[in-house]
């Protein structure tokens, strides 16, 4: 079943005036920012070393993360978001007015006052700029939402700080400039006004305007979320520190290592944000419309992998000549071989940030979100900043090159997120299952609309495979509880799978009398919270591809918590590896084509195992 691309979006009311003033915010906030460095480095008369001023001002943009998103994350639950954004787009106006004036003066104080104002801005900003997507998105958009802000934020970066180098480059400078900055402002502005309402979630709340103790107390609650919206949010900010090391070494790199200009670092800024563009928008696709955080141990296993090879393959161009422009770097193969690592980890960073900020937004109490993304934020600084001092001590004090910091970054990264994933083993499940769906087999899917997005329900599906469970939680985009049989819930590598999963292992009452009870208190108590249960009716694998007569098992389930039932039927895995097909061998069927259908839902009344096995039969029909 094909679905609308998520660039529909941006034909969408609820999300293209957003995402026109969140580009625009952050094409300003670059354009402003770089040329204010440049401005430093090469306009205004200033004494002393210039690199202390650049680096003041790195501190000025970061520091009101620290101060302000605790209040950024109370203003965005305890008032509408529509209106704080359109409130927080005015004061970019005024603050681009303060520092236009700077800029036609030479006026460094004023600009550096500015650039503070703007990293207040931004931090006001993020919170609200998350925590809306839920709102104006449905579930199945979130992720494509989420690509498309990340593309659209990467993008206005690199157009901001090229725009801030071809006007600074001029001898009019400070009027061009001036006029940009307030110009885009007033642009964020005007995008901002059609933005759709986004109620308060919290009106009631009382503000605390202690920033430090409600720092630490918005700190808490966002890493006293559930581990996997914590770790989420660990792993996120782990993202920023890779990233922000790669970022500030990219132009030292560009001139010591691949001996170019300032054309070189353009050009390694482009690759690079071209491919978190690229990465952003392919999550979608790869995810099935769903928050896969399957993703993010691939996005894990690529940052890791073109860490490496950029290490590699470091100081393979000729030094015999220095300050090489793009196009004579270009005439070096090694240097393609460079730049399609930086365009590998920038598409592999994609895979990875999307579905943190989609999990995070997706499993975070509404009431609470803002405050959680707030967390994020300050945590998100830290980390750059902490990035900055490992970089310092490793280049000046331990006297690595910048290849040998790419590496111990790349090392860093297996450990952090091993961590990570070991503490929410549901990271490396759902990438199991992921690889799986996207590696022996083509999962597609019918009809799958008509299971539930909220509420209980118990989907009963034939049996054909040791990986059904699998192919059925990848395909669904809410999590599912199984029922298994108990020796195959116990088989090696799965049984981790299964029991990151909640699945219930069930034995024959003859078998194993406590198993068979426990199992089945555990369905009640899933379907009384709410849950998605998955029973194989059969009770065992099919041993000829042909549908077996459906237990009596799904009754009593029905009897102690009567919910809906939707029936579901895999075609197309008799004859694969994991069936009980004789004839079977490890590339038959490889890659072949398998399909998951669901149908209406069926009444607790008309609920009879005999119907419901017709039901699936006739849904599976002659493809086994």
């Amino acid at each position: 079943m094909s679905h609308p691309s998520q660039f529909t979006l941006l034909r969408t009311r609820r999300f293209l005036p957003f995402f026109i003033t969140q580009s625009l915010g952050a094409f300003n906030d670059n354009i402003f920012k770089q040329s204010l460095i440049l401005a430093i480095l090469y306009k205004l008369t200033i004494e002393g070393d210039r690199s202390i001023w650049v680096n003041l001002c790195a501190l000025l943009f970061i520091l009101p993360f620290f101060l302000f998103s605790a209040l950024a994350g109370q203003f965005g639950e305890k008032f509408a978001k529509d209106a704080l954004i359109r409130l927080i787009k005015l004061g970019e106006i005024a603050i681009m007015a303060v520092g236009a004036v700077g800029f036609m003066f030479d006026h460094l104080s004023l600009m550096l006052v500015a650039l503070f104002a703007m990293g207040t801005h931004s931090a006001l900003f993020g919170p609200v700029k998350y925590s809306i997507l839920p709102q104006a998105l449905r579930d199945e958009e979130l992720v494509g939402g989420n690509g498309l802000v990340e593309m659209g934020t990467f993008l206005a970066i690199l157009a901001g700080t090229i725009g801030a180098g071809i006007m600074m480059s001029s001898s009019h400078y400070a009027p061009i400039v001036s006029t940009a900055i307030i110009g885009v402002a007033v642009l964020g502005y005007l995008a901002s006004r059609s933005i759709p309402r986004a109620a308060a979630a919290s009106p009631e709340m009382r503000l605390n305007w202690n920033i430090f103790s409600q720092s630490w107390a918005t700190l808490k609650l966002g890493l006293g979320q559930t581990p996997a919206v914590s770790r989420s949010i660990v792993g996120n900010s782990w993202f920023w520190f890779v990233g922000a090391i790669y970022l500030t070494q990219i132009p030292a790199y560009a001139k010591e290592w691949m001996h170019g200009d300032e054309t070189v670092v353009t050009l390694i800024l482009t690759v690079f944000s071209v491919g978190i563009a690229l990465g952003s928008m392919l999550c979608e696709k790869l995810s099935g419309r769903k928050v896969e955080i399957g993703l993010v141990p691939f996005g894990s296993f690529g940052l890791t992998v073109f860490g490496l090879l950029l290490w590699w393959h470091s100081g393979g161009i000729p030094d015999s000549v220095t300050g090489h422009g793009w196009i004579e770097v270009l005439g070096f193969g090694h240097a393609w071989l460079v730049l399609i690592d930086i365009l590998g980890l920038g598409v592999f960073g994609g895979f990875y940030i999307v579905p943190l900020y989609a999990l995070i937004q997706s499993r975070t109490p509404e009431n609470e979100r803002a405050r959680v993304i707030a967390a994020n934020n300050i945590l998100n600084a830290l980390f750059m900043v902490v990035s900055a001092i490992v970089s310092i001590v490793l280049l000046s004090m331990v006297k690595l090159s910048i290849p040998q910091l790419f590496l111990v970054v790349s090392l860093l990264n297996i450990g952090v997120n091993a961590y990570i994933f070991s503490i929410v083993p549901e990271f490396s499940m759902r990438f199991m299952i992921w690889l799986l769906s996207h590696s022996m087999y083509r999962v597609e899917h019918r009809n799958l609309q008509l299971i539930p997005d909220e509420g209980a329900a118990l989907l009963v599906c034939n049996h054909v495979s040791f990986v059904d469970a699998l192919l059925i939680g990848g395909a669904v985009r809410r999590p599912i509880r199984f029922v298994m049989y108990y020796k195959i819930y116990n088989l090696p590598v799965l049984n981790f799978i299964f029991r990151t999963a909640g699945t219930i292992p069930i034995a024959g009452r003859q078998e194993d009398i406590q198993i068979y009870e426990k199992a089945f208190t555990r369905i009640a108590q899933y379907l009384k919270d709410g849950e998605l249960v998955c029973i194989f009716p059969e009770g065992k694998l099919t041993a000829d591809g042909e549908i077996n007569e459906f237990k009596g098992g799904l009754t009593r389930i029905l009897e102690e918590t009567p919910v809906p039932v939707i029936p579901l039927a895999l075609q197309g895995l008799w004859g694969s590896f994991f069936s009980r097909d004789p004839q079977k061998g490890v590339f038959r069927r490889l890659w072949s084509r398998v399909t998951l259908v669901a149908g209406p839902a069926v009444s607790v009344e008309a609920a009879e195992p005999a119907r419901l096995q017709g039901m699936v039969g006739e849904l599976r029909g002659a493809v086994r």
